[in-house]
């Protein structure tokens, strides 16, 4: 089981723990996502700078 596999299971078991009610599904998947990206930071296979951009030479 890699980083991404783990971050998504964490992310999901954190989202079940925290939620309740009519909006569990939503909260789930958003920290599910979230847990996916951090997996991927942490494996190599996603590089923040390239998503945020390294900023502006002029």
């Amino acid at each position: 089981m890699n980083a991404t596999q783990t971050g998504i299971l964490a992310g999901l078991i954190l989202g079940l723990a925290a939620t309740q009610g009519f909006t569990a599904f939503l909260v789930t998947l958003a920290v599910g996502v979230i847990g996916m990206v951090v997996g991927r930071v942490l494996d190599g296979e996603l590089d923040l700078g390239d998503v945020f951009g390294k900023g502006r030479d002029k």
